[in-house]
């Protein structure tokens, strides 16, 4: 029975899957958070594409509608 006690202390196997789990949920939070500042970069990136086409269109309809003389 001593000896089955001891074995069960000694054994770091849940130890082991612990750590793994700590780092398997630091590399999911670096991951979330690049994925967010991503996205903030791409949203902003659309906005300035959007923002570009919509001033084209108004002076190429202003244009086209004569009123740009």
């Amino acid at each position: 029975m001593q000896n089955l006690v001891t074995r069960f202390i000694e054994d770091e196997s849940g130890a082991t899957a612990i750590e793994y789990g700590l780092i398997a949920a630091l590399i999911a939070v670096a991951l979330i958070g690049g994925a967010t500042q991503l996205g903030k970069s791409l949203d902003d990136k659309f906005g300035d594409v959007a923002s570009t086409l919509d001033s084209v269109s108004e002076t190429a309809s202003t244009n086209a509608s004569g009123g740009g003389d």
